[in-house]
């Protein structure tokens, strides 16, 4: 499909492009804004580079994104038994929707999202110039947001990124315009960035700070004599922002990244109810032994049914083996005598090594999970929705278990 006359480069491939120049601590950035969906973007970067001479490149990216960038098919080795064991399955599974919503753009629009960084990495490697990957790790930046909002807004994030995938089968004129001014992830959180502060800090105003630091780290570590120029490529939506950091910061930039990279520490109040929660439902058992030995059995049976029958419901709902639902079930009853791997990820690893994903589950990954069948029909996507609906199940069936064996006793 064409591209509208609006992303077709001008004559001049610098004309109208969004370029500011800034000194500081004796080296010249030149900062190119460019459009993420945009092919006078990439003509943009390429002009620049045959133009004017450069000691480094610079590009909105974090060492992932350009490994992914540099070998598409580099998730094709993923080892989904560490990705269950170390707890990464959110993050995976957020990281293949936003890869999935850039897919569909590619498709609709004939161009690859960060089409212009990867113009840029390749004519820094053609030069023989140091490239400096400026941006945070996605993974760090997608917890970061996680993790700064409420409970309630979660749900938000969730339905940002689900419907990212599933809201339309074009992407619309709107939203490409939106990719245009703004960035990637913000895009698919829609309205949830900018109407909140918080997020909007994780996603956006952070990395500002977080890449104008990058560039003062790579600068003072690098030995070209001055004095340096570097051509940073960042989307058009950083530009205002990243620059204004960069004019600004006074910090340490070794010290500013670390403190940014840092991931918070998970609230504590969620594990210590969830905890509590147990203790009670036990000693409730307990109480219901000493009351009479019938009521505590009942009470038990209880427990281990709604644990137990929700977390395997939460399997059958992800298209689980008969094998991998039984072990949902065996699993989430003994989840507080069991610490370490949790019942969704007992149930996904048994779903994965009866049905061993196929070469072609991973080369269909990407396009499977833009479409709700395809996250049945995929053995990766289904392990990993197994892994998800499995643990959901399992906190339901706690507290149901909770609610009614404290009904039957008082």
């Amino acid at each position: 499909m064409s591209l509208p006359e609006i992303d077709v480069a001008p004559p001049s491939a610098l004309d109208g492009q969004p370029i500011e120049r800034i000194e500081r601590d004796g080296v010249e950035y030149v900062v190119l804004g460019t459009a993420h969906v945009s092919r006078a973007s990439v003509a943009a970067v390429e002009a620049l580079l045959a133009q004017e001479r450069f000691d480094a490149v610079a590009v909105e990216l974090c060492p992932s994104r350009a490994q992914g960038m540099r070998d598409p098919e580099a998730f094709k080795q993923m080892d989904l038994f560490q990705v269950i064991r170390q707890g990464k399955v959110g993050m995976v599974a957020a990281s293949l929707v936003l890869s999935s919503f850039q897919q569909r753009l590619a498709e609709q629009y004939g161009i690859q999202p960060g089409a212009e960084m990867k113009a840029a990495m390749d004519g820094a490697e053609q030069r023989g110039l140091p490239l400096w990957l400026v941006d945070r790790e996605v993974g760090t930046t997608l917890r970061r947001a996680w993790r700064s909002v409420g409970f309630w807004q979660r749900f938000g994030l969730l339905g940002g990124l689900l419907a990212s995938v599933f809201e339309r089968e074009q992407i619309d004129e709107k939203e490409i315009e939106k990719l245009k001014q703004g960035d990637l992830m913000e895009s698919a959180f829609s309205e949830f960035a900018s109407n909140s502060s918080a997020l909007y800090g994780s996603l956006i105003s952070e990395r500002d700070t977080f890449m104008a630091a990058r560039l003062r780290e790579e600068a003072m570590r690098s030995a070209t004599p001055e004095p340096r120029r570097v051509l940073v490529v960042i989307g058009a939506g950083h530009l205002k922002g990243m620059g204004e950091a960069l004019r600004s910061q006074q910090d340490d930039p070794a010290a500013k990244v670390a403190e940014l990279a840092r991931t918070p520490a998970k609230s504590r109040w969620p594990k210590w109810l969830a905890l509590a929660l147990v203790l009670l439902v036990f000693a409730a058992i307990a109480y219901a032994f000493h009351r009479d030995t019938t009521l505590g059995t009942q009470a038990l049976r209880d427990w281990v049914l709604f644990t137990g029958g929700f977390a395997a419901l939460g399997a059958i709902v992800a298209g689980g083996h008969p094998l991998s639902i039984a072990a949902a079930f065996v699993a989430a009853p003994i989840k507080p005598f069991r610490p370490g791997i949790p019942a969704g990820g007992i149930s996904a690893m048994a779903e994965a090594w009866i049905r061993k994903p196929r070469v072609a589950d991973f080369e269909t990954l990407r396009n499977d999970i833009g479409h709700w069948s395809g996250w049945w029909k995929n053995r990766v996507a289904r392990t990993l929705l197994n892994f998800i609906l499995v643990s959901v199940g399992t906190v339901i069936g706690e507290y149901s278990a909770g609610i009614h064996i404290f009904k039957s006793l008082f």
